[in-house]
């Protein structure tokens, strides 16, 4: 089963993913664990990547396209794998059905008001990274956290305005993939507002139809 999972950030498409994989026994790949994976071990290719993302730039399509074709052939995706994160646009999706089919694009739906209140809500330790949730999660002592006893502070990138900019962002690339994938008859919709729980069993329904 070959899955692409498309949804804005903090859609909750990466704990679905991971519960997915781990249920079906398929890896769940993102091209950012690809990166580090591949500069980690130093091989040709990532010591490519390092350079260019040491220098700001964006790795090239190419270059992203054989990492992803290299992880491909590995023995854990032979039965199928979770996508999350590529493609990013329709170029890039033209180039991963060249190299391999796909069965369902999962495409998480949720309103922009709901990502917001579940980003802007987070809250991280500055000492040890662990996260919290003023709503959903609260630490036992405001403002302290639970495991190390740290200050939890709001992350740059989780204040409304920044949220806001990367939901337009989202929006602007991944709108024309959407609709790429619908054109092909492989998107499913999923509403992802609900618990984490009830989108899961969603996905699997559209799975095992």
């Amino acid at each position: 089963m070959n899955l692409v999972f498309l949804g804005p950030p903090g859609a909750g498409k990466g704990t679905v993913a991971q519960k997915i994989a781990d249920h079906y026994d398929i890896p769940h790949i993102s091209t950012g664990d690809l990166f580090r994976g591949e500069i980690k071990a130093q091989s040709s290719l990532g010591k490519k990547v390092e350079s260019i993302l040491k220098s700001g730039e964006l790795v090239p399509d190419d270059l992203t396209i054989d990492l992803v074709k290299n992880r491909l052939v590995k023995d854990d995706a032979r039965n199928g794998f979770i996508m999350d994160g590529f493609p990013r646009t329709t170029a890039q999706a033209d180039k991963l059905l060249e190299i391999t089919s796909i069965d369902y694009v999962i495409n998480f739906i949720i309103p922009d008001e709901s990502v917001i209140e579940r980003l802007s809500g987070r809250r991280t330790c500055k000492n040890c990274g662990n996260m919290h949730h003023i709503q959903f999660m609260p630490p036992l002592k405001e403002g302290i956290c639970d495991v190390c006893k740290g200050e939890l502070l709001t992350r740059d990138d989780d204040r409304p305005e920044a949220i806001s900019n990367r939901l337009q962002v989202y929006k602007n690339q991944t709108q024309p993939l959407i609709a790429y994938f619908q054109d092909k008859n492989l998107i499913k919709d999923i509403d992802a507002e609900p618990a984490p729980e009830t989108v899961l069993e969603r996905v699997k329904q559209v799975l095992e139809a």
